[in-house]
């Protein structure tokens, strides 16, 4: 994709958000161009002053791309878990990432140790699934969890099992994806 489709993107999470905080905000997108129609599976994440203040999104696409990028917008926002909703008054210090998904590849591992030296830092995200049990990390995931032993202890914590859990039913898939962040700041924007 293009940076242009990307800022297109970024632009009509920005104004789903607003649409359900009830602020006037346009998107500056053709919501009607063609490849906003077509299947895909995004997350988007949303980030205060540096921190993950929501993040919701879609392994699997299973409607348009637009429709995945303005309901998992709306849910970051309103829905996480973890987050209490945001507020109309966080809004505008509220920044906006969305990671479009790659198709997931099935990993074949025959143990851990072989999970592991199949592991691309800084490339893969992960689904672990375990019978009733599933995680997901984006790729994004690596700068915090640079080592891949610890990667894939803190996916098993956040699917609810012990860091040092394996087990023969485990699945692992891998994905990659295309990303785009609004600018938090000038500095920023300048270093690149």
């Amino acid at each position: 994709m293009l940076p242009e489709q990307g800022r297109g993107l970024l632009s009509i999470a920005r104004a789903a958000i607003a649409r359900a905080l009830n602020i006037a905000y346009r998107s500056e997108s053709d919501e009607h161009a063609p490849w906003l129609q077509e299947l895909g599976a995004c997350f988007v994440t949303l980030m205060q002053e540096g921190k993950l203040r929501g993040c919701i999104g879609s392994l699997e696409a299973q409607r348009s791309l637009l429709m995945d990028v303005k309901r998992n917008a709306v849910s970051a926002a309103l829905h996480d878990p973890c987050f209490a909703p945001l507020l109309t008054a966080e809004f505008d210090d509220t920044h906006i990432e969305i990671s479009l998904l790659s198709s997931r590849l099935a990993m074949l591992v025959q143990d851990e140790a072989d999970a592991l030296a199949q592991l691309r830092p800084g490339i893969d995200g992960i689904v672990f699934e375990c019978g009733c049990y599933r995680s997901t990390f984006l790729p994004q995931v690596w700068q915090e969890l640079s080592q891949p032993h610890q990667f894939l202890a803190m996916l098993k914590r956040k699917a609810g099992l012990p860091a040092d859990f394996w087990a023969e039913g485990i699945k692992l898939s891998r994905y990659t994806v295309t990303k785009w962040r609004e600018v938090e700041d000038m500095e920023e924007y300048l270093n690149g």
